[in-house]
C-alpha cells in the first residue's frame, strides 16, 4: 500500500508540475521543500540530451530542497515517462556546488 501512494503522489505532483492543463500557483510548495517554479527551473538540466550547466535559478532552488525526500524518487520509473532522466537529477547539487548534498 504504501508502494501505491508514493507512486500516486509521484504521478500527481508531475501531472501538476508539467500538464499544461492543470494550474497551481508556482509559490506553493510541492515537493520535497521545492515549489512548482523551483522545479520548472531545473527540469531543462535534466532531461535526456542536455549538457548545458544549471542556472542559477535551478541552484538557488536546489538550496533549500529536502535532499533526503528527492532520494526517494531517485529510481521511480515514472521519471522517465516525464523526461527527467534521475542520472542527470542525481548530478545537480554537485554541479551547483552545493555543501549539504545526501548521498542516496
Amino acid at each position: 500500500m504504501e508502494a501505491f501512494r508514493k507512486l500516486v503522489v509521484v504521478v500527481s505532483v508531475m501531472a501538476v508540475v508539467l500538464g499544461n492543463e492543470v494550474m497551481v500557483s508556482q509559490a506553493q510548495t510541492i515537493l520535497c521543500n521545492l515549489t512548482g517554479a523551483d522545479i520548472s527551473s531545473c527540469k531543462p538540466f535534466v532531461t535526456p540530451g542536455n549538457t548545458a550547466q544549471p542556472s542559477d535559478l535551478c541552484c538557488a532552488a536546489l538550496s533549500h530542497a529536502d535532499f533526503k525526500c528527492l532520494c526517494s524518487f531517485k529510481n521511480s520509473k515514472w521519471l522517465s515517462t516525464f523526461g527527467i532522466d534521475p542520472n542527470f537529477a542525481m548530478q545537480l547539487p554537485a554541479k551547483c556546488k552545493l555543501s549539504q548534498v545526501v548521498q542516496c
